[in-house]
């Protein structure tokens, strides 16, 4: 057991030494925003808003470019969900309803990934000093197609978001960013709270 205390005791330490107060800004904010938005809650996107720009520079730092620039895309996404989710919010629910993927959306997901990942890895492999060109470039390429899906309700986002998320707590603890690692293991638990409780809005709908 005393084996296990000295690399626990110093990985606690790295936790709250290395962690600076922008890095605790983004994951408060980041929280709260997916909490919110799984359970429905238009609060979400402003406060998205803000982590997204926290995280901007957080990326640029640990050099995980393609990170950063995903952040400029959920900027436009989360100004287009606010929209999309404010022009409803006072309509009847059937007219904003859940939904779910449609199989020529998931070819095309698919597809649209793989294509990203390789070019926008390559482009980073070869032309930049970032970490894991490629694992970046692939985790970014889902959370557009993710992102997308969350906007515009369509439930299987969340399934998304938990394959996505798990792959990013590694990448992210590796970069000594322990609070967004963990904030990361978070956000598995709070898309699977948000694929059940959407899951069961969408068969109320067809009820």
């Amino acid at each position: 057991m005393l084996l296990f205390a000295d690399p626990l005791k110093e990985s606690i330490l790295q936790f709250f030494t290395q962690t600076g107060w922008l890095e605790w800004c983004g994951v408060i904010t980041g929280i709260l925003c997916v909490w919110l938005a799984a359970k429905n809650n238009i609060l979400s996107w402003p406060i998205a808003i803000v982590s997204v720009l926290i995280y901007t520079l957080i990326f640029y730092d640990a050099k995980l470019y393609a990170d950063m620039g995903l952040q400029v895309y959920f900027l436009f996404m989360n100004l287009y969900g606010w929209y999309f989710w404010s022009n409803n919010k006072n309509q009847d629910e059937q007219k904003s309803p859940v939904l779910s993927i449609t199989r020529k959306e998931i070819i095309l997901s698919i597809l649209a990934v793989i294509a990203f990942t390789y070019i926008l890895g390559n482009l980073l492999h070869r032309n930049t000093d970032a970490s894991f060109p490629f694992i970046d470039s692939f985790c970014t390429a889902c959370s557009l197609v993710a992102q997308a899906f969350l906007a515009r309700k369509v439930m299987e986002n969340w399934l998304i978001w938990i394959f996505v998320d798990i792959i990013y707590v590694g990448v992210y603890f590796s970069k000594d960013l322990y609070a967004t690692g963990l904030m990361y293991a978070l956000y598995v638990y709070i898309a699977a709270v948000g694929y059940s409780d959407w899951r069961k809005i969408y068969r109320t709908q067809h009820d």
